[in-house]
């Protein structure tokens, strides 16, 4: 008994040991769990609202730069619809920038005051530049861009990146002392399990089951703050960092480095015809194709929207040109999108540092100069050149000449060539055409104003403004007992504007003039370049009583469903075809084609550049119905035109004489 008795109590003693060893190993792990989620929780809070505030700098800086790209577009395109734009953008800054007081800290919260300031006297340049533009006054605009908007822009490009890097150093810092907890819960674990502890053994491997957890979702937010989340790329963030770090080894080894700028150019109109969905499947696709086409060592980011961005660390300007041109071509391959292919035009600009310049913003601002002069002159590659900046006020100077003539009475006039009917010699109609009398310059050519105009949008309110000269001078020629018809020119973006159809009828029912006296002329490639909607704008004018004509027939490409289609009265075949039909057999056959297309569709054929008697006659057996040219007369002033008119149509340098159809 006394043996069994102390036997007990020994292991009673060994169990009383055991249990509060188990105990204390217990309250050990326990203790250490609690500690390390604390922890745990603390570092995944800094990395939460650090990831946050990179977000909330980045969503700034992101607005701030759209604000910029607006107001450079403003300067190309007054359109109200881009002021309404910069507000928007404006308002996203605010937006974020209370953000950034709400969920930062009183360094946050001073920076803050200092963007707001800094941002206050970037909005008051951008709106005096955009009254520059308003007033016509180019040069004062590009004088604001240049010494207000262009410095107050990096001081706020710089104060925010400032804040963005000091939250990602933040983040990075509370990522890594995650990991080093990470460390010591799991070696805690295995001691626990050197005791026998079993419950001890499931908790830690749980407990580490859920900080690897909190670990990568905490790496996965660093992610989403540094990448785009579409296209899975480095987003603007992290390629402005990637460029800084090479280009300051570049610097250091005497090494180059390229950067090349990518544009989808109409990419709006593919999420307007297709939707948001294709035009998310064509930016995955234009961004694998990029990343194809490069080098590990290459970095390619989205910038934004449809703007890409490429690195080339170690690449000059020739290799760096040669590499654009490659995937150019990639690009220009055609996509598919489900079950619709695309194809897509693509402007790039490029910059080589130290070439054009060895800091990071001065770099970035080349290369979108030359995808600015990329974009306007539909060139493919344009590399930056420092007469960039010199080009770009020029033409600036050219479209705010052209507003403020809009707005005088005597610079814009409209001469008027005759058309004449081949069966029987009478006047059949007039086209517009507008000239320019500039006060300094003199006459300035159509062909360097128009393109100017056609690449903005000014060309629709310089045809409004043809438009309104053209019916008015109908209306005169009708008080004067003259009913002749007026034909005027529609450029391709006419079509698309939805004011078109409203402002025609507004027109005609100002000055009274029968729909019945404008005609309107449109190219193949205006109707084929968006059939559906140039359509119902020509369905509509059609109704209205205006007579339609299709211009320069034969020079572009046209679909015979669409064609039959459109409501058209007129066709008229392109003057290059005309000049040579007496001297090619193939363009006498298309004019002979042409004419008989026509009349199988119901259609009055023209022939434009008639200059010479045996081309009338051949035009009369071919059955072709009116001529157009200089062998009837040139383009003339209005009175010059009405004194023909009297004359019967005779013209000192026209040898035959004309006939007046339909006069009152």
């Amino acid at each position: 008994m006394p043996e069994w008795g102390s036997s007990v109590k020994r292991w009673y003693r060994i169990s009383r040991v055991a249990w509060f060893g188990m105990v204390v190993t217990i309250i050990a792990i326990a203790v250490g769990a609690l500690l390390a989620s604390a922890s745990t929780r603390r570092l995944t809070t800094v990395v939460a609202e650090s990831t946050a505030l990179v977000s909330a700098y980045t969503r700034t800086d992101e607005a701030v730069v759209a604000e910029r790209s607006l107001e450079r577009q403003y300067r190309l395109n007054p359109d109200p619809s881009v002021r309404r734009d910069y507000e928007r953008q404006k308002e996203n800054v605010l937006v974020a920038l209370d953000d950034i007081e709400r969920i930062g800290t009183a360094e946050d919260r001073a920076l803050v005051k200092k963007v707001r300031f800094a941002h206050s006297y970037y909005d008051s340049a951008i709106q005096r530049l955009f009254d520059a533009v308003d007033t016509g006054s180019p040069s004062l605009a590009y004088s604001i861009e240049s010494n207000e908007v262009g410095p107050a822009f990096d001081e706020l490009d710089e104060l925010l990146d400032t804040g963005a890097e000091r939250h990602v150093a933040a983040a990075e810092r509370a990522v890594e002392n995650l990991y080093r907890v990470e460390g010591t819960v799991t070696v805690a674990a295995w001691v626990g399990s050197a005791f026998g502890m079993a419950l001890a053994f499931t908790f830690g491997l749980l407990l580490a089951r859920y900080q690897r957890e909190l670990v990568r979702q905490a790496a996965d937010s660093r992610h989403h703050a540094t990448h785009d989340p579409l296209t899975g790329l480095p987003n603007r963030t992290l390629f402005t960092d990637r460029l800084g770090e090479t280009l300051a080894g570049g610097l250091r080894d005497g090494t180059e480095l390229t950067i090349l700028r990518f544009d989808l150019d109409r990419f709006k109109e593919v999420n307007d015809v297709l939707g948001h969905h294709h035009g998310d499947l064509l930016l995955r696709q234009v961004a694998a194709r990029l990343c194809e086409a490069l080098r590990a060592s290459d970095t390619v980011a989205r910038l934004s929207g449809d703007e890409f961005a490429v690195l080339l660390a170690g690449t000059g300007a020739e290799a760096g040109h040669r590499q654009a041109e490659r995937l150019l071509r990639e690009l220009h391959r055609s996509f598919t999108l489900d079950t619709v292919t695309v194809d897509v035009e693509v402007s790039v600009g490029m910059a080589v540092a130290p070439l054009h310049a060895d800091r990071v913003d001065d770099l970035m601002r080349c290369a979108d100069l030359a995808l600015f002069q990329a974009k306007d002159a539909k060139t493919g590659v344009v590399v930056y050149d420092p007469d960039m900046v010199v080009d770009q006020p020029n033409r600036l100077v050219l479209l705010g000449d052209l507003r403020r003539a809009m707005e005088q009475p005597d610079e814009l006039v409209l001469h008027y060539q005759p058309k004449v009917g081949l069966r029987n010699d009478r006047l059949c109609g007039v086209e517009a055409l507008v000239r320019w009398r500039h006060p300094v310059r003199g006459v300035v050519s159509p062909a360097e104003f128009i393109p100017v105009a056609e690449s903005t949008g000014l060309i629709n309110r310089l045809t409004a403004h043809v438009l309104a000269m053209a019916v008015a001078q109908a209306r005169t020629w009708l008080d004067e007992g003259l009913e002749v018809p007026i034909a005027v020119n529609l450029s391709p973006r006419c079509l698309l504007d939805p004011d078109l159809l409203g402002r025609v009828r507004e027109l005609l029912v100002e000055h009274g003039v029968p729909a019945r006296a404008l005609r309107l002329e449109v190219t193949e490639t205006a109707v084929m370049a968006n059939p559906a909607l140039a359509l119902r704008t020509l369905n509509g004018l059609h109704d209205l009583g205006v007579r339609l004509s299709i211009d320069d027939y034969g020079t572009g490409y046209s679909s015979m469903a669409y064609l039959r289609r459109l409501p058209v009265d007129e066709l008229k075949v392109d003057r290059s075809f005309v000049t040579n039909m007496s001297t090619s057999d193939h363009d006498a056959v298309l004019v002979r084609s042409a004419v008989d297309l026509g009349h199988n569709l119901g259609l009055t054929v023209v022939a434009e550049g008639v200059e010479t008697a045996g081309q009338v006659e051949a035009l009369r057996d071919l059955g072709c119905d009116i001529a157009q040219g200089f062998h009837y007369a040139r383009p003339m002033p209005p009175a010059e035109l009405a004194g023909w008119l009297r004359d019967g149509g005779r013209d000192p340098r026209v040898p035959a004489p004309v006939r007046m159809s339909g006069a009152r």
